[in-house]
């Protein structure tokens, strides 16, 4: 049932809170960007560890949509 488009759980969920996003659902979007935090960082190993994803750009301006959208709903 996976998207062959989607390598990691983490790149689903991104996807999703982008539409959640799009879509203005501010509640949706808040877990769904909970579970990204603790699908990102449940697989980082110790202090050496690199992130080597490509998607962090994606990450950043989701949370960056979430910031206004909060902004806007929430007075």
């Amino acid at each position: 049932m996976a998207d062959s488009n989607f390598e990691r759980l983490s790149d689903s969920i991104l996807a999703a809170l982008t539409l959640s996003l799009e879509q203005k659902d501010l509640a949706v979007a808040e877990l769904l960007s909970r579970a990204l935090e603790l699908a990102m960082t449940r697989g980082a190993g110790g202090k050496d560890f690199v992130e080597r994803r490509a998607f962090v750009e994606g990450v950043e301006k989701a949370m960056s949509q979430m910031d206004v959208l909060r902004k806007r709903l929430r007075g």
